[in-house]
């Protein structure tokens, strides 16, 4: 266990154990519910970043091949992302590769129900993570099927507006590939029509 998750495995034990002494076999189901990662950056607990943080590596000259240390932070944008369980809007701090994998999980509801507890690299996505858990096990039946068949609308849509723009750019490769054939032929034609004329010339 790394020195983050005992930190947050002191803080469980702390918040719980004092209330109520959980069992030996509750304890260790909670250790392994917890991330692994070793560093995590100061803004990443403050959004979902997804495994992104801060890296280190040399910055070469052109010159002279001289290196000199620098850092890439990952690229962070606030976003407005629909919730359906919440049945509104929630403003957070995301990487780019989170918003891809939400895309890909159906939305962020499914992108926290999917991921594992020690998948999730910081207290406010395990946070995220239990109270949705929690919001859709105390759900109806009928609600979870009505929320089901949203988030499965908005899923097929993206998938017909993803085959849309494929064929729309197969289209407009094809029509730039056939303009630049009929400019070749063009092109031939001219050149062929020069060698006929040169060539009664020369026999006149």
């Amino acid at each position: 266990m790394s020195f983050r998750a005992k930190e947050i495995y002191n803080k469980v034990v702390r918040r719980v154990g004092e209330e109520v002494k959980l069992p030996a076999e509750a304890m260790e189901s909670v250790k392994n519910m917890l991330p692994n990662s070793k560093v995590v950056m100061g803004r990443a607990k403050r959004g979902i970043f997804a495994g992104r943080h801060i890296r280190f590596g040399n910055k070469v000259s052109e010159d002279g091949g001289n290196k000199s240390r620098r850092y890439w932070k990952p690229n962070v944008q606030e976003k407005r992302l629909f919730s359906y369980i919440h049945e509104r809007h929630i403003r957070l701090k995301v990487t780019t590769h989170a918003l891809r994998c939400i895309d890909k999980a159906g939305g962020i509801d499914e992108y926290l129900l999917k991921t594992p507890y020690n998948k999730m690299d910081t207290e406010m996505g395990i946070a995220w993570k239990a109270k949705i858990e929690k919001m859709y096990s105390e759900l109806p039946p009928e609600e979870e099927a009505t929320i089901e068949q949203g988030s499965e609308k908005v899923r097929s849509a993206k998938r017909e507006f993803r085959r849309e723009s494929r064929r729309a750019i197969a289209l407009s490769k094809q029509s730039q590939l056939e303009a630049t054939k009929a400019d070749d032929d063009e092109a031939t034609e001219v050149v062929d029509t020069n060698k006929e004329m040169s060539g009664v010339a020369e026999k006149s």
